[in-house]
């Protein structure tokens, strides 16, 4: 019989135990350690430092940029009044030029953003009914303070009254009146003569796609994608012809901008 110590031989196997697992039991199943990391985390399972209240509601925030698979967020639609609204921090927006040299805003800045009251089946009773865009548009006591922070937001040096304060999407085609996501300071373009105010051939491609929407040539969405991605190519991405149609009207200052 062996004179080792029973004390020993228990010993002797729980350190044998714990280089295979990791740890001796004393019968409680949770360490002190893990009780209090259980505890310092909070309910749910999310760890501090995660994604703020509200970020899975579907609806990106004010500011943000268009979401990743190329839809365009939309706005909050048509107001009884409106406010001032928050601009971008002042030198974070860069704009782009095409090769022509013709101004596009930062995407993410400005990715544009829809009104929820234009779609497919209301396009009769919105867009292509007279009248409705001067309807929903926000005075100019509200976006003339709007496009001084906005020219701060993208750092626009000119003179205001040479630039327009535009909406990417226009109201014409469904835009949202007042989302800062739909508004940029548009600089001049080509060809533009100081003191003759915006010079904005942007207009002009704004009316011949609503023309091609209400005459059911194009859709609204796809119009709307196309103008958000780069105004200088969206008849063409369309299908519609630079060429105005016999009957087709040229522009309303109204819906402009």
């Amino acid at each position: 019989m062996s004179n080792v110590p029973r004390w020993a031989v228990l010993a002797a196997a729980c350190a044998a135990f714990v280089a295979a697992v990791g740890g001796c039991s004393s019968g409680s199943s949770t360490s002190d350690d893990a009780k209090k990391k259980a505890s310092a985390e909070p309910s749910g399972g999310t760890p501090s430092g995660g994604a703020p209240s509200g970020a899975a509601s579907g609806k990106p925030p004010s500011g943000s940029p268009a979401p990743a698979d190329g839809s365009i967020p939309a706005g909050p639609g048509p107001q009884p009044s409106y406010t001032v609204q928050k601009q971008p921090a002042a030198g974070s927006c860069h704009y782009r030029f095409t090769p022509a040299k013709e101004p596009l805003p930062d995407t993410a800045c400005t990715p544009g953003a829809t009104n929820p009251k234009v779609t497919q089946a209301t396009l009769k009773t919105t867009i292509c009914r007279s009248g409705y865009t001067s309807g929903i548009r926000p005075p100019t006591n509200i976006t003339g303070r709007e496009k001084t922070a906005n020219a701060a937001s993208y750092g626009y040096k000119g003179s205001l009254r040479e630039a327009e304060y535009d909406h990417l999407i226009s109201l014409q085609l469904g835009g949202d009146p007042n989302d800062p996501r739909n508004l940029w300071v548009e600089p001049p373009s080509p060809g533009h003569q100081d003191g003759k105010g915006p010079n904005n051939p942007k207009d002009v491609v704004e009316t011949k796609l609503k023309n091609a929407i209400c005459s059911g040539k194009t859709d609204l969405v796809k119009a709307q994608q196309a103008i958000a991605r780069d105004w200088t190519t969206a008849l063409d991405a369309v299908g519609v012809t630079d060429k105005g149609a016999k009957g087709e009207t040229t522009g309303d200052p109204d819906d402009n901008g």
